[in-house]
């Protein structure tokens, strides 16, 4: 358990919050971040909050590895409605066209197809990237249309698991960056019907296993009368997994104790491992317990050198 102090714990670690439907990514992390009582907390990528499922949220010295998961691969689950297009592509903006849904399974099976694999696409303007500082949404709210430049994206998976007249459902594993709503959309003005997303789940960030998630309800329940009791943070300090599991795809580099030692002052140093190209990152720790302390680089052969590490 970390140490109290007057503000909150020094507590390290990843919890995986199952995020309710109606509330903001940064809400949620809010919420939580108050029930660990922790100093320090961000989450991996937002949901909309028209959006549930997996939202991995990092917690101290974890939050200097989130980019890590912020590009990972994620599973999804989406329900959208067909017939009907918005000006967000869900179920939260205002119908912008609505036409007959004339549609067999070939047809739609032959559109799904071209959306597996690689492509590139055209993020929504109503996504949170940033443009001169403000995210798109605000200048999408304003009637304001952004130059979108389009980006690579691969759909390793796309599942139909339901459809009929009204409805598709989908399951969707994508590489980072990929707009679920994007893809419906241009899944609807592909069949030309118009689509937008009326349910959405995530159901895996990384290798991160469903089973783990826990929701803002049972972490409540845990919290009890008393939320800063040592019992109390104790059970919701079990909850946590490990901050390098964010880099359990990232090759180990183990060092000795005296190894780490120059590391930690931020001096390369030589080691022995398998052929690793130059540049390639690598997951930093030490001594026969393997314990993790940071992330290194390899920067040339038989060399690594630190790039972030834990505060001791």
């Amino acid at each position: 358990m970390g140490r109290p102090s007057r503000r909150g714990r020094d507590i390290n670690g990843i919890v995986l919050v199952d995020k309710p439907m109606g509330l903001s990514s940064n809400d949620l992390l809010q919420k939580v971040k108050r029930l660990f009582v922790a100093n320090k907390a961000g989450h991996t990528g937002a949901l909309d909050p028209l959006a549930t499922g997996m939202l991995p949220i990092c917690l101290g010295e974890a939050t200097k590895f989130s980019q890590h998961l912020l590009d990972a691969d994620k599973r999804y689950r989406v329900v959208a409605r067909l017939g009907q297009r918005t000006d967000t592509s869900d179920a939260e903006g205002a119908i912008i066209s609505e036409r007959p849904v004339d549609l067999h399974q070939e047809q739609l099976e032959q559109a799904l197809q071209r959306f597996r694999g690689q492509s590139m696409q055209v993020p929504s303007m109503y996504s949170a990237l940033k443009h001169q500082g403000r995210p798109l949404y605000e200048y999408a709210r304003q009637g304001i249309e952004v130059e979108r430049a389009p980006r690579p994206i691969t759909l390793y998976e796309l599942k139909l698991i339901h459809w009929d007249l009204q409805s598709v459902e989908l399951e969707i594993h994508c590489s980072k960056g990929t707009y679920i709503r994007t893809i419906i959309d241009d899944l609807g003005e592909m069949l030309g019907c118009g689509a937008h997303v009326i349910q959405l789940r995530r159901l895996a960030v990384a290798d991160y296993p469903g089973d783990r998630m826990v929701t803002l309800e049972q972490l409540r329940a845990l919290s009890g009368e008393d939320p800063t009791a040592a019992d109390t943070l104790a059970s919701l300090d079990k909850l946590l997994l490990p901050m390098d599991s964010a880099l359990s795809a990232m090759p180990e580099v183990n060092l000795t104790a005296v190894l780490a030692g120059y590391v930690r002052l931020g001096q390369a140093v030589s080691v022995s491992f398998g052929d690793m190209p130059q540049n390639a990152m690598v997951r930093l720790t030490e001594g026969p317990e393997r314990a993790f302390f940071g992330v290194g680089e390899i920067t040339e052969p038989g060399m690594v050198a630190p790039r972030r590490l834990v505060s001791e």
